[in-house]
């Protein structure tokens, strides 16, 4: 492992930067500021969820037809030219007046951070790694929770000190200041594939790479699916109403933040468990397990009646969320190779970024109709169970197929 981190450090640590920096527009840091920003347009549950989800969609739509820039563009020229995008999202953020910028800077954060900041990291793992892509990816997965470690008091603290507005104006200088020249250095060296075949990539199912075009007209991708949107979804849900469970329980945020710390916790341990697995198993065969520990962690939550509670139902959570992007990382270019894996990717990212709109559109509308977030987490539940079931027989047809 020491041999393998020096060797690779360079672009493990730009795997790495991307996938924390990717933390500024992920739902969780975002809706730290939900209720200040619901304050300040005079917005419902309903209504900023509805926008939320409107943005993030948009913004699925155009990574998926502009993911294929990982395939076209070096990545030492698009990572950046992303990074300084994102920290105008942050500035549009801060000085918006209206509904309508917010939703556009929603767009753009959404956009960048857990669209391109995220594609571009996992594509480049699956390109640059071969006999150790499980060990890569678990590795530059680490980014995430790291984010969910140490942004949230630091972001809650500007909040309560400088305001929610010059917050953003912060996070933009990281980005611009920070990020930007790092991913510059980093990328200053190239690299080719390593390992097995690097001249060519590595093919997948049938010895060959595949095309979107026969992705979309394979059993399998359509099969994987459902599979793809469940973590995305929950796992948004979980913490964008985490202000409103709040409410619902009488606990205050404060005591309820250890449960970012318990759920990277276990994303960190499992993002490694997976990468061994997946290098040691292959990845087909962790499907049918992938969304059990996600059904319980939710189911928990409903139940529950002090923060300990929620804090335990987020470290099951974390389970899963540690075991999917290892799992999806290894996986997609495992069954269809990497010389088009941009443009492959870009479909199953721009799917997982459509559950995490969806999520907040349709259980914030349930809200609004006196539904619950802990009574609407027990469908989440029989949903997990049922994906489980389900994803048996596609396992063992994937690691059939030549």
């Amino acid at each position: 492992m020491l041999r393998f981190l020096a060797d690779n450090r360079r672009w493990l640590a730009t795997g790495l930067l991307l996938a924390f920096g990717s933390s500024f527009g992920q739902t969780w840091f975002i809706s730290l500021f939900a209720g200040d920003i619901r304050a300040e347009y005079g917005l419902s549950d309903g209504d900023w969820g509805l926008i939320y989800t409107l943005a993030t969609l948009t913004s699925a739509a155009l990574l998926l037809g502009r993911g294929g820039w990982a395939d076209t563009v070096k990545l030492s020229r698009l990572a950046p030219l992303v990074a300084l995008a994102f920290a105008g999202a942050a500035v549009l953020m801060s000085l918006g007046p209206s509904v309508w910028t917010l939703g556009i800077a929603v767009f753009l954060l959404r956009f960048c951070g857990q669209g391109m900041f995220s594609h571009i990291k996992m594509t480049a793992m699956a390109r640059w790694f071969v006999a150790t892509r499980g060990r890569a990816m678990a590795m530059t997965n680490l980014g995430y929770p790291l984010g969910e470690m140490l942004l949230p008091l630091p972001a809650v603290l500007l909040l309560g000190a400088v305001g929610w507005r010059a917050s953003w104006g912060i996070v933009a200088a990281v980005l611009a200041l920070g990020i930007v020249p790092l991913l510059m250095w980093l990328l200053a060296q190239d690299r080719a594939p390593q390992g097995a075949a690097e001249a060519k990539g590595t093919e997948g199912m049938g010895g060959r790479h595949w095309r979107r075009a026969e992705v979309l007209r394979h059993w399998s991708f359509w099969a994987l699916v459902p599979l793809m949107l469940t973590p995305g979804f929950i796992g948004t849900v979980v913490f964008f109403h985490q202000v409103h469970v709040a409410e619902v329980k009488g606990w205050s945020l404060a005591a309820m933040a250890p449960g970012y710390a318990a759920f990277a916790s276990v994303t960190i341990a499992m993002s490694f468990v997976a990468g061994w697995a997946c290098d040691r198993f292959g990845p087909a065969r962790l499907l049918p397990i992938l969304v059990l520990p996600m059904g319980l962690g939710i189911f928990l939550i409903g139940p529950a009646e002090t923060p300990l509670g929620w804090i335990v139902a987020l470290g099951v959570l974390g389970v899963t969320q540690g075991m999917a992007g290892t799992v999806w990382g290894t996986l997609l270019p495992a069954t269809y190779g990497t010389n088009h894996l941009g443009s492959v990717r870009a479909m199953a990212t721009a799917l997982m970024v459509v559950a995490t709109a969806i999520g907040p559109g349709i259980t914030g509308v349930a809200i609004d109709w006196g539904v619950d977030f802990p009574d609407q987490a027990v469908v989440m539940a029989i949903w997990c169970l049922g994906m489980s079931m389900a994803m048996v027989p596609v396992a063992r047809r994937l690691v059939a197929e030549p």
